[in-house]
């Protein structure tokens, strides 16, 4: 496998993002990138981003949540921010992320966690705490699903997933910034540009749409179907806050709410004012939610 890795000079100076960078190995040698920030013995807070951002996305909900006490960590996925890159598009599989972010639940040793999921990092995130339920104290969902290939995907997540992978050239920063309700700086869209110096890095970005399960008989449909079986029966506190400006997961709060015992009675709200990129448009307000279910939610043992 050939493997890239982003210049360290490429993520000086970014916009609003102080927080010193972080590493962990995973896998077949991969280096990992995450953040983590806040006092040690908070109460966990795991931030999975999506496609095709990284930890930066999470910069406006960072201070909000280590000012309330929270210990925050926020990897960036293999193939994305300051994580290495494998170079080919059939080096990514929905498995695979998945036991990438394994590996950093157990370097760590995470427990008591707060998943905080949106996009990929709930179809991700959704699978580990249905594979290691004993580590996670309770989940909150925004913008997000765990699709099973029963339901056709949104035809803007179909152009979407077009243009993904077949343009020549993939502008990251224009991809968040059409995601979102605000409009990006140039320096924020460059932020979000500097893990890709040129398109060879991009594999990852270009390999995430064709990984959704699209029909019942997609390889990666069975796994989720049995991480839904999980989840259903789980008493696991989840909470959906999704916006109200995203055509992508429009309604797709719905059947958590509906099928999870633990989505039962929660304060499920919506983020106004938010398109794709929830964290982007209104990340305090998100953090706040966060913060508040945190305290009204006991950790495992307690309560």
């Amino acid at each position: 496998m050939k493997v890239l890795r982003t210049p360290e000079e490429r993520f000086a100076d970014l916009e609003s993002f102080p927080y010193q960078p972080h590493y962990l190995e995973v896998g077949a040698g991969l280096r990992l990138h995450y953040l983590d920030e806040g006092p040690s013995d908070g109460p966990p807070v795991l931030l999975l981003h999506g496609e095709p951002s990284w930890s930066y996305l999470y910069r406006h909900m960072i201070p909000v949540l280590t000012a309330a006490g929270c210990r925050v960590v926020a990897p960036d996925f293999i193939g994305f921010g300051r994580s290495d890159k494998p170079a080919e598009v059939t080096d990514y599989s929905y498995g695979r992320h998945v036991s990438w972010m394994s590996d950093v639940l157990r370097t760590l040793e995470l427990g008591d966690v707060t998943l905080v999921c949106q996009d990929w990092g709930g179809l991700i995130g959704l699978r580990l705490v249905a594979d290691q339920p004993e580590r996670f104290a309770r989940v909150v969902a925004a913008n997000t699903g765990l699709p099973t290939g029963n339901r056709p995907m949104p035809d803007v997540w179909q152009a979407f997933r077009q243009v993904v992978e077949t343009v020549p050239t993939l502008d990251v920063g224009r991809m968040v910034d059409a995601g979102c309700v605000t409009s990006l700086s140039p320096e924020v869209r460059a932020a979000y540009d500097a893990p890709f110096p040129d398109e060879s890095y991009k594999a990852g970005v270009r390999a995430f749409p064709g990984l959704i399960p699209q029909t019942p008989d997609d390889p990666a449909a069975e796994p989720n179907r049995r991480a839904w079986a999980v989840l259903g029966e789980l008493d696991l506190p989840f909470l959906c806050a999704f916006s109200d400006r995203d055509p992508i997961t429009a309604g797709a709060d719905r059947p958590f709410r509906e099928r999870l015992r633990g989505a039962q009675g929660q304060p499920h709200t919506t983020i106004t004012g938010a398109g794709h990129f929830v964290q982007e448009d209104q990340g305090a307000q998100l953090a706040r939610v966060v913060v508040d279910f945190v305290g009204a939610t006991p950790a495992r043992g307690q309560g």
